[in-house]
């Protein structure tokens, strides 16, 4: 069977603002990006995914939208995006739009007009509610930004009523039981595809719906800061019932009208649920990032990594289609986070890569990924701008928790472990800009930079280079089914994957330990030629193997 260009595809995430910056401001732009289209291309990848790059008043990085149909004039104009869109086009590769339906900017023409009274035609494209009869906001929910110090609802004097956000007050929910908000919503989609977009990746997508009569959370407001009497309950308003009727109008007025690829970020779901978003008969999204590996706070073992591929991998059977990823904007450094960003940096980064370009699904590379970027650690919270790091940390100071085991707490998981500046060269803020960066760059970019890595025999970008050829190269990769071998052994991920034409083994070692252990009868029974190692100083036959080193990743093929 044919597939979609987007189960075929690689795609690299890109975060403007921290990418490259082309006129020393201190912030990524369009510009930055054009220059570096040639290494994108040399990398092999064929799409780009861009964070929101609309005009924004930036409170939360540009997922406060303040125009959906304009350029944010910190990354340029739309004039440069339109020339960055043709060349990349040009060059084969894809460009996605990051777009966020389930709130905008307070500073939005559609909010402004929709507080100045309770009859303005624009009223309903938000969520306004009375207060109680003691003046109270109409429910308990918090805010995710202020770890419930915060209410999820507005006061707004002009009214005297509340409108609902989720977020910071500046970003309020919009309405999608509305129609004329629904129609604003499919024009301004419509207007970018027909510019050349080649699709969305959709922040909160499953959070539209909201649940008939807003009612309280049940659940216990949370110690220390239950005092204040609000709930932060992200569940309340997800996966919410109505929401795949939504998706399903979306769909059918606007993307199915497009050759274009969708992918949903979807908290709170889990492999049981997906399937109802992404079955392609369904006709809503075609693929989501859920939060079970990539984006969970806990650090999960082996086993329950290859648990959680199995349930998902499995939904493929059923007509679906799955993201690979472990690191995005919204998460710490996959090599910091799953591998070894110390003595073992290099493979750890390559074995990682390995499981996410061999494993079924659409691979997803963040900047930086290809050359082993790591998390920062930053001396204060002053250092900090990620509103969830701050927020967090300022709950645990209000709970008398000491500055520095605060930030010792959210160091290893905050999101601005991820959205420090691309490390280019080992000059003055590792190329990234001759101006003042605005967020810091990471100490260790002298060390770890693109040049290094380039120059480098070890180099860790042409080893991406290898793994998105080879899946051009072998469709076992796109086409072939998949199966775990040594299900139950906490520290090998070993597993096959085959189909008409061919079938290829994946060995990897996910630990820094030195494992000894012989591969299953199955696979000795046969011969092997190895096509991919990400350590030169191993054997290549299997015939007789039994030691793996830390970190170690190869691919074999089946020979004839």
């Amino acid at each position: 069977m044919k597939k979609e260009w987007w189960q075929e595809a690689v795609v690299y995430q890109i975060y403007c603002k921290s990418f490259c910056d082309s006129n020393g401001d201190g912030i990524g732009d369009l510009r930055g990006v054009i220059s570096k289209l040639p290494d994108i291309k040399e990398l092999g990848v064929n799409c780009i995914w861009f964070n929101p790059l609309y005009r924004s008043p930036q409170v939360d990085n540009g997922y406060d939208i303040s125009d959906y149909q304009d350029i944010d004039p910190s990354y340029g104009t739309l004039d440069d995006f339109k020339e960055l869109l043709e060349l990349a086009h040009s060059m084969g590769i894809r460009v996605v739009m990051d777009l966020v339906l389930n709130h905008t900017s307070d500073e939005h023409k559609w909010f402004q007009e929709s507080r100045k009274s309770k009859d303005n035609p624009y009223r309903n494209y938000y969520v306004w509610r009375a207060p109680k009869e003691n003046g109270k906001e109409p429910n308990n929910w918090g805010n995710y930004f202020y770890e419930g110090r915060g209410s999820a609802w507005q006061f707004d004097e002009l009214t005297g009523e509340y409108y609902l956000h989720n977020y910071s007050w500046k970003m309020p929910d919009v309405n999608w039981e509305y129609e004329p908000l629904r129609q604003e919503m499919y024009k301004m989609m419509r207007w970018w595809l027909d510019l050349g977009v080649d699709g969305f990746r959709l922040d909160a997508i499953n959070r539209l719906k909201k649940p008939a009569g807003l009612p309280d959370s049940k659940m216990p407001p949370a110690p220390p800061v239950g005092i204040y009497g609000y709930v932060v309950d992200r569940a309340i308003c997800t996966n919410v019932p109505g929401i795949h009727e939504i998706l399903r109008e979306i769909n059918k007025n606007v993307w199915s009208q497009y050759d274009i690829m969708t992918v949903g970020e979807t908290g709170n779901l889990s492999s049981d649920g997906a399937l109802d978003y992404i079955c392609q008969s369904h006709n809503e999204i075609d693929m989501v990032f859920h939060f079970e590996i990539g984006k969970n706070a806990n650090i999960i073992t082996v086993n329950q990594y290859k648990e959680t591929q199995q349930r998902w991998i499995d939904l493929m059977k059923h007509n679906a289609w799955i993201s690979q990823f472990l690191t995005n904007h919204d998460s710490p450094r996959q090599v910091s986070r799953f591998g070894n960003d110390k003595e073992y940096r290099v493979p750890s980064a390559k074995m990682l890569a390995t499981l996410v370009h061999t494993m079924p699904g659409t691979p997803f590379v963040y900047q930086g990924e290809e050359i082993g970027m790591t998390n920062v650690y930053f001396d204060t919270i002053d250092d900090y701008n990620e509103r969830y790091t701050i927020g967090k940390y300022n709950t645990m100071i209000e709970a008398g928790v000491s500055p520095e085991k605060a930030l010792g707490k959210l160091r290893d998981l905050s999101r601005d472990n991820a959205r420090t500046p691309y490390q280019w060269n080992d000059s003055a803020n590792a190329g990234f800009t001759t101006g003042k960066p605005w967020i810091k760059v990471n100490p260790r970019y002298p060390e770890i930079n693109f040049e290094a890595d380039r120059k480098s025999p070890d180099s860790i970008f042409e080893y991406y280079k290898k793994l998105i050829q080879m899946r051009r190269d072998h469709p076992a990769i796109i086409d072939g089914n998949f199966r775990f071998l040594m299900m139950e052994h906490p520290q090998m991920v070993v597993y096959l994957r085959k189909c008409a034409r061919e079938t290829l083994l994946v060995v990897t070692n996910f630990s820094d330990d030195k494992i000894k252990i012989e591969l299953p009868q199955e696979i000795q029974d046969f011969t092997w030629e190895r096509i991919l190692t990400n350590r030169a100083d191993t054997q290549p036959s299997l015939s007789g193997r039994t030691e793996w080193l830390p970190w170690e990743a190869e691919v074999y093929t089946l020979s004839e």
